[in-house]
């Protein structure tokens, strides 16, 4: 089997997905901050986005998300979707909330819940 039937042009892909860049232009994306459409965004075109930016829109059409949760529905690596999520704040489309550990009190049980789930995948 070749390399690229293998998955061995990712890197390449993953080049011209971010414009050949290694690092977002904001280095505020950390895997559970979570990312929603700006309240602008449906006014904004879209002309200039590619299919992995305009994906990501999609996604967060129903519910912020997670930059892990992003990550995984496109099947990008995480540092592909940081520098993506940079361009779309920078160009309006998205914002960020608060981030779930920033609540007054995180239940024990349900982070071991989650935990256990993780570990059965």
């Amino acid at each position: 089997m070749s390399p690229a039937g293998r998955g061995g042009d990712r890197l390449v892909r993953t080049y011209v997905v971010t414009g050949g860049r290694s690092h977002a232009s904001r280095n505020h994306f950390d895997l559970i901050t979570l990312i929603a459409l700006s309240d602008v965004a449906a006014h904004l075109s879209r002309g200039h986005l590619n299919p992995e930016q305009t994906a990501i829109l999609s996604v967060l059409a129903h519910s912020a998300q997670s930059v892990a949760e992003i990550s995984a529905y496109l099947g990008q690596p995480v540092s592909v979707v940081r520098i993506l999520l940079a361009d779309l704040m920078e160009s309006g489309h998205i914002t960020t909330r608060q981030r779930i550990t920033d609540a007054a009190h995180i239940d024990r049980s349900l982070l071991e819940a989650v935990l256990a789930g993780l570990q059965r995948l």
